[in-house]
């Protein structure tokens, strides 16, 4: 027994008990772990252990892939179903009602954010039901394709996702749980970007990647939480973290340049435009006009200092070019690529082998000459054929999420995963109005946002699989489907005060 599976089989599992046995014993423990899980998650490649890896292969996973990030997962999944809580005390239960019957509200009209606690532990998170549908399809697609071993690495990730989606969803209760879910984000978000600059200025690295090897991911993972922070900056927030947020936001968007990508430095644009717009107050005040021109003189500041660089990696190729050339591997090229594979089946080559396929049946086909992969259990080699148009020996995932999916899971596959992001959005977009500056509905937003940044470069590249993002956003997710069901909860609470009024009402009419 090697090393690495005698580790695996002792090691792993006293591990993820001991993480299950703190967080349900102690609150304190939980909230730390789940503080702990958006920094574990993005420096999630620097400490996870990989079994029957196979690191040569060039898919969106290459192992059973176990990291520090999901032990923390499963602690705070088994500590927020199970775990002691602090239960508030009878009298603050009978004031809460007084509140809600004397009409304390929002706003808006519903209950105030600090009111609202849910009865049970268990539920049903919103998006969970077509989360499960479209894993147990994406399992059968993998039991009817050849080879299967790298589709079954893609569900064993899709597990660890939904215990971290979970984990979210049944953690987050209230605004207490929220602002631990804005300082953990933030946390994370500025050590990314504190070793971003650090790359660049200190180890002039070109194009920065932190701690993900890979620039694009990174730019991913700034456009998907940097919205988070601009709508916790416009809610009812303390001081100092408001100040936090500041700080992630303003270090996320330098390193965003630094990446240099250039669909990155667009979206991340849009997103924290749309965000601000969506949750700050239209009130001229002093202070808004302040931030509004250091804000603005700061953005000029980053542009004007990196314009040289964005300009020239803008000027590299154009849309036409990346879209229409049938020579290199551009965008198009992946497109072409899924279409082929379409036409060819229905059900797609398999979840993850969208490498081994095109390399070595696809790619031939519109004269891409691959080496091939030769089996599972042996590396292919790592030379390019002379005359070869190509950059790598073997293709890489397709840099677009839709054709992706397309390729490997087939037309049903590419339908639920139109769904799932179409239920995500639907959940995000129901806290648009009306406004208010409750954190419980302008985190919602942000959410909303980074979504929206995750699937607008999704268009352009695979990492919503690379795992420090798929950790990340299922956190956000799972958050999201937490802040869905308090507002649920509200609207069913307000409703039973006014019947209960009503009904005192009516019987104050009879009495008289």
């Amino acid at each position: 027994m090697g090393t690495k599976a005698l580790f695996g089989l002792t090691v792993l599992p006293a591990a993820m008990l001991g993480c299950i046995v703190l967080a349900s014993i102690s609150r304190r423990v939980r909230d730390l772990f789940f503080v702990l899980l958006f920094f574990a998650s993005a420096v999630i490649e620097r400490q996870d252990v990989n079994f029957v890896s196979r690191e040569w292969y060039r898919g969106s996973s290459r192992g059973f892939e176990v990291s520090i990030a999901a032990l923390l997962a499963v602690g705070v999944l088994f500590g927020s179903l199970f775990g002691r809580v602090v239960s508030r005390s009878r009298k603050s239960a009978e004031d809460s009602i007084n509140r809600l019957k004397a009409g304390v509200q929002t706003e808006e009209g519903e209950v105030a954010a600090d009111e609202i606690r849910p009865r049970s532990r268990f539920y049903m998170p919103a998006s969970f039901g077509l989360m499960l549908l479209f894993f147990l399809y994406a399992g059968l697609n993998v039991a009817i394709s050849d080879p299967q071993i790298f589709g079954e690495f893609e569900l064993f990730k899709m597990i660890w996702g939904i215990i971290v989606f979970l984990a979210a969803a049944f953690y987050v209760r209230g605004e207490r749980e929220l602002r631990l879910f804005v300082i953990g984000l933030a946390i994370a978000v500025a050590y990314e970007g504190a070793l971003a600059v650090t790359q660049r200025y200190w180890w002039h690295i070109h194009r920065i990647y932190g701690t993900m090897d890979e620039s694009n991911s990174l730019s991913m993972f700034f456009c998907t939480t940097a919205p988070v922070f601009v709508a916790a900056f416009n809610s009812k927030f303390p001081k100092l973290l408001k100040a936090l947020c500041a700080l992630a936001l303003a270090l996320a968007v330098v390193a965003e340049v630094l990446t240099i990508s250039r669909a990155g430095v667009v979206t991340m644009a849009v997103v924290i435009l749309a965000t601000a717009i969506a949750t700050m107050s239209f009130q001229v005040t002093g202070k808004s006009v302040a931030i509004a021109l250091v804000a603005i003189l700061a953005a000029t500041g980053v542009t004007i200092k990196s314009w040289k660089t964005l300009s020239t990696r803008f000027g590299e190729s154009t849309l036409k070019a990346e879209y229409t050339q049938k020579r290199s591997q551009g965008r198009g090229y992946y497109l072409r690529i899924a279409a082929l594979i379409g036409e060819d089946t229905f059900t797609g080559v398999g979840l993850n082998n969208w490498s081994y396929w095109v390399s070595n049946k696809y790619g031939p086909k519109l004269g891409y000459r691959f080496t091939p992969y030769k089996g599972t259990d042996k590396m292919p080699s790592n030379k390019v054929a002379e005359g070869a148009n190509l950059d790598d020996p073997q293709a890489a995932p397709a840099h677009n999420l839709g054709a992706l999916t397309l390729g490997e899971l087939g037309i049903p596959g590419l339908v639920l995963f139109s769904l799932l992001w179409l239920r995500w959005f639907q959940m995000g977009a129901s806290f648009l109005w009306p406004r208010s500056p409750d954190p419980l509905r302008r985190l919602a937003i942000g959410i909303l946002f980074g979504l929206c940044g995750l699937f607008l470069q999704s268009l352009t590249e695979w990492a919503f699989r690379h795992l420090p993002i798929y950790f990340t956003s299922h956190a956000l997710l799972g958050t999201l489907a937490a802040l869905y069901r308090l507002r649920k909860q509200s609207k069913r609470q307000m409703m039973r005060v006014q019947v209960e009024e009503a009904v005192m009402m009516r019987a104050q009419v009879v009495a008289t």
